[in-house]
């Protein structure tokens, strides 16, 4: 049985004195992420409010992004599906002698 599931998702963008920053929110129902990016204009390049928006933008959603990824990941874990955890253990000695 096909399900559709709709999740809002809100960005906010704030620009002040050459700094755009981007606040983007996902609401899942059970769950509220949200994202944050910055852009800031270099004193030697034209000052372009959309190319700041967008570079602002895009980080805060690649923020968002990681931790939704990072939910999901724990989610997998508490089921028994995540992938196996490696314990790294000290390494004493030479480095020849551990091979």
């Amino acid at each position: 049985m096909a399900t559709t599931v709709e999740w809002p998702v809100r960005l906010f963008l704030f620009e002040e004195d050459g700094t755009t920053k981007a606040r983007v929110v996902l609401l899942t129902g059970t769950t509220t992420l949200t994202g944050h990016g910055t852009a800031r204009c270099s004193p030697e390049d034209r000052d372009v409010p959309e190319i700041g928006d967008e570079i602002a933008a895009g980080r805060a959603m690649k923020d968002l992004a990681g931790q939704l990824q990072r939910v999901a990941d724990l989610d997998l874990e508490g089921v028994g599906a995540g992938p196996p955890r490696h314990d790294h253990r000290a390494a004493y000695g030479w480095a020849g002698a551990m091979a």
